[in-house]
């Protein structure tokens, strides 16, 4: 699932890091989507919309997706769906971007429906290949990223 490395804690990862040890001689390529560019390539309608729009972000939501839904009290309470900005601006040079991720299952002020269908839509535009770098991987990669403008899987 395409995903921002723990956008469902209240301070997500900034950065993160792989390093290839062993290599599987078939697949296990990483996929890196440009949320900066995906924002950019948006029409201005679309960015006017979304621009100040809240998401909720849980772990338990995106695990559900795959069918994991069998939680103890103790580990709804740890994670709480969390609020994160849809679109960010870097704090640095000003940019924005789409914060998307896997754990993104609602939209504050939507009816769950009408936000799964926009994050879905919204994933689907971020994803195209125009906005995708596949890294294969070698023995002795290192490869880091940047997750408050960049989704993975």
């Amino acid at each position: 699932l395409w995903h921002s490395d723990s956008s469902f804690r209240p301070i997500p990862a900034k950065f993160s890091l792989l390093s290839a040890r062993v290599v599987n001689p078939k697949g296990g390529n990483t996929e890196f989507a440009d949320m900066r560019a995906a924002y950019d390539a948006l029409d201005d309608e679309t960015k006017a919309e979304i621009d100040d729009m809240i998401c909720e972000h849980s772990l338990m939501y995106s695990r559900g997706s795959l069918g994991f839904l069998d939680y103890t009290d103790e580990e709804k309470e740890m994670f709480k769906p969390v609020l994160q900005r849809l679109v960010r601006t870097h704090p640095v040079h000003g940019r924005k971007s789409l914060y998307l991720s896997s754990h993104a299952g609602a939209i504050r002020g939507m009816s769950m429906p009408e936000a799964r269908l926009l994050l879905r839509d919204l994933t689907e535009h971020a994803t195209q290949p125009e906005f995708v770098y596949v890294h294969k991987w070698t023995v002795h990669d290192l490869v880091m990223w940047d997750n408050c403008q960049t989704v993975h899987r």
